[in-house]
């Protein structure tokens, strides 16, 4: 096997029963480019170059896609360019979030969580979702607390719509409350950020699943001359026992290659 694939890297996703590549592809820049926190400007690929990159994704061993109704068109486009290949994908959608004429706006009624999944299914073209995250607007605990959404979705869970649920949140609180009852936390964590580090400590100890955002700082991590950001980046992500995955949202074929890259060869060094 290529050390520049990570076929043979694949790894649990906590105690869910499914097993992911260490690296995920996220595809906001498939459906959305407005109200993006990148460091440069970028055009939304059309299907035949998103069709590639998902085939290059593929090839290199991800099988991990992470996508929203926050992200514009993103799943309607995937259903179609995923067509055929569902038993290859571990497909990670939200709840929660919408985003339309330029503006987001949250709902996490129990209403608006079932009506999200099912749409969901059916932009994606699939009987199941693998993992649901609940997209938070930064309040946590009162998302938690007060609202019907992780109950939703553990009813979604029962039914079999969907495989496993969690919490894309922005507190160690959050984080940690999240865990207790759900599947997986997606938590930022990056050479700039760590604060949540100690969700991150919880799953490793409670055989929950960790997927890390903005691992590379969203493309604004910079660091001495001489030092790889992208190396330094993953090195201390994969130091950790918790981390699952880590989602990097690039359609760009040279960063994915070189992410992958990158990712194989942290991963057998340790």
């Amino acid at each position: 096997m290529s050390v520049k694939t990570l076929h043979d890297l694949h790894r649990p996703l906590g105690s869910t029963g499914l097993l992911v590549s260490p690296l995920g592809l996220g595809t906001v820049k498939l459906g959305r480019d407005q109200g993006v926190k990148y460091p440069n400007g970028f055009q939304i690929p059309g299907d035949d170059e998103a069709r590639m990159l998902l085939k290059l994704a593929r090839d290199m061993g991800i099988n991990l896609i992470d996508t929203a109704p926050a992200y514009g068109r993103s799943e309607e486009r995937l259903g179609p360019l995923l067509r055929g290949q569902r038993q290859e994908w571990v497909i990670v959608s939200k709840v929660g979030e919408e985003f339309a004429d330029g503006q987001s706006r949250h709902d996490f009624s129990a209403a608006h969580t079932r009506l999200s999944v099912e749409r969901s299914l059916q932009r994606l073209e699939t009987d199941f979702i693998d993992l649901v995250l609940v997209h938070s607007d930064g309040n946590d605990l009162a998302i938690l607390n007060d609202c019907e959404v992780y109950e939703t979705l553990a009813e979604l869970k029962a039914e079999g719509k969907i495989r496993g649920f969690g919490f894309s949140g922005k507190t160690v609180e959050g984080g940690l409350k999240a865990l207790e009852q759900g599947d997986c936390a997606m938590v930022t964590y990056n050479l700039n950020e760590q604060n949540e580090k100690a969700v991150i400590d919880y799953a490793a100890s409670h055989g929950k699943a960790i997927l890390v955002k903005k691992a590379l700082a969203s493309g604004h991590v910079c660091l001495s001359p001489g030092v790889d950001p992208v190396r330094a980046s993953f090195e201390l992500l994969f130091e950790h026992p918790g981390v699952a995955s880590a989602i990097v949202g690039t359609i760009n074929p040279l960063h994915l290659a070189h992410n992958v890259a990158t990712v194989a060869q942290v991963l057998r060094s340790n």
